[in-house]
C-alpha cells in the first residue's frame, strides 16, 4: 500500500518557480518507481504573496504549512523590489525567518559535497581537494545574532566635547544561546557523526565571547554520551581559514546560528556553484516523521530568472533530503542522488 505525504510547495520568487518545477517532476517519477505518492499544496510566499496579500507570508500558505508533512521551498527575496518596505517586512525576514520560528526549526543541515567529477570546477587547487570533500555542515537556527533581544537602532550622544556634541545612531544586535538550544543541536551533529567519519568539529570564539565558552562547554559534554565520535574545538575565524587550507579535514561541522550561516555559504563555494547545494531545516520528531522545511542554499537570483537556465540540482537534492530526513525514505533520496551523481559525471551541466 502506497505511504502519501503532503507536502506545502512555496516556490517564492526569482528562479524559485523555475526550479521547483524541476524538483516536482524528480518526485512525480519516485512515485512511480517507489511505494510513495505525494500531495503538492502550493502556496504563495515572498514577493508573490505580497502583491497577492500584502503578506509575504499569507495566512492561508501558513495554515497550508501546519497542515503539511514537509515544506519543499524555492527561494524569497527580490533586492530591486519596493526599497522602502521595512526589513522586518520583506520576504528574507517575514517569510522565512518567521517560518522557521513558526515550526521551531532548530537545525540547518547544509551538506558541501565536491565530486570527483567537478574537482576542476572547485576553486581550490588539487593538492588541497585530496581525495574530494564531503562535508556536513550542522547549523543551529532559533538562537544567536537572528533572534536575541534587544534588536534595535537607537540614538545616543557621541560623548564629544560639548561644543562638538551631536546625536548618532547606534545598532544593538544581542546573541544569546540557552544551553537547550546548544545540546539539541550538538546532539544533532553527533547523531549525523555517527553515520558518517565520526568526527565533529564544534565551531566558536570562545576565546572573546561568553556564548562561546557556554557552547563549548555544553558541546563537551554532550560529547560524552558519543565515545566513538572524536571531537575537536575550534574557534571560528581558523576554520574559516582552514576551510580553504584543507577542506578535507572536515566531517561534520556544528556551529551557532551567526558562524553557521557565514561558514556554510564559504563552504558552499567549494562546489563550485551555489546551485549544487541543499539544505534541510528540522524541527520535532512526531512518530516516524520529522517536521522540516527543504530549499537550496542559493538565493532567488533575479538576474537569470526567466532564462531557464537556473541549475536545479540544489531544489532537486532538497527534495532528497526531504524524502530521508522527514518521510524515513532512504531508498528514494539515494535513487535521487545516484541519478545526479550520474549525470554530473556524464556532464551533463547548466550553462
Amino acid at each position: 500500500m502506497d505511504v502519501k505525504y503532503k507536502i506545502a510547495v512555496l516556490a517564492g520568487d526569482g528562479i524559485g518557480p523555475e526550479v521547483m518545477r524541476e524538483a516536482i517532476k524528480v518526485l512525480q517519477a519516485i512515485e512511480s518507481k517507489f511505494e510513495i505518492k505525494f500531495e503538492f499544496m502550493e502556496c504563495l510566499v515572498g514577493w508573490a504573496g505580497i502583491d497577492a496579500t500584502g503578506k509575504a507570508l499569507p495566512d492561508e500558505t501558513l495554515e497550508t504549512c501546519k497542515k503539511a508533512d514537509a515544506i519543499l521551498f524555492g527561494s524569497v527575496g527580490l533586492p530591486h523590489r519596493d526599497p522602502d518596505l521595512s526589513p522586518e517586512n520583506r520576504p528574507e525576514r517575514a517569510a522565512l525567518l518567521r517560518l522557521r520560528k513558526e515550526f521551531s526549526l532548530f537545525a540547518n543541515l547544509r551538506p558541501v559535497r565536491v565530486r570527483p567529477s567537478l574537482f576542476d570546477v572547485c576553486p581550490l587547487k588539487n593538492d588541497r581537494i585530496g581525495s574530494g570533500i564531503d562535508i556536513l555542515i550542522v547549523r543551529e537556527l532559533t538562537g544567536g545574532l537572528y533572534f536575541g533581544r534587544p534588536k534595535l537602532i537607537e540614538f545616543i550622544d557621541n560623548q564629544l566635547p560639548i561644543k562638538r556634541r551631536e546625536r548618532i545612531k547606534r545598532a544593538i544586535d544581542t546573541m544569546t544561546l540557552t544551553e537547550t538550544e546548544i545540546e539539541n543541536i550538538a546532539r544533532v551533529a553527533f547523531n549525523a557523526a555517527q553515520k558518517r567519519n565520526k568526527k565533529v568539529t564544534s565551531i566558536d570564539k570562545a576565546n572573546v565571547l561568553e556564548n562561546g565558552v557556554l557552547w563549548r562547554e555544553v558541546v563537551s559534554k554532550v560529547s560524552n554520551q558519543y565515545p566513538d565520535v572524536k571531537l575537536e574545538h575550534m574557534f571560528v575565524d581558523n576554520a574559516a581559514l582552514q576551510l580553504m587550507l584543507k577542506p578535507n579535514q572536515f566531517d561534520v561541522m556544528v556551529c551557532e546560528n551567526t558562524f553557521g550561516d557565514i561558514l556554510s555559504d564559504e563552504a558552499a563555494a567549494l562546489s563550485g556553484s551555489l546551485g549544487m547545494l541543499p539544505s534541510a531545516s528540522l524541527g520535532e520528531t512526531k512518530g516516524s516523521l520529522t517536521f522540516g522545511l527543504y530549499e537550496p542554499a542559493g538565493g532567488s537570483a533575479p538576474d537569470i530568472a526567466g532564462k531557464n537556465i537556473a541549475n536545479p540540482i540544489a531544489q532537486i537534492l532538497s527534495a532528497a533530503l526531504m524524502l530521508r530526513y522527514s518521510f524515513g525514505q532512504g531508498d528514494s533520496a539515494v535513487a535521487i542522488e545516484r541519478a545526479i551523481d550520474n549525470i554530473l559525471d556524464a556532464r551533463i551541466v547548466t550553462p
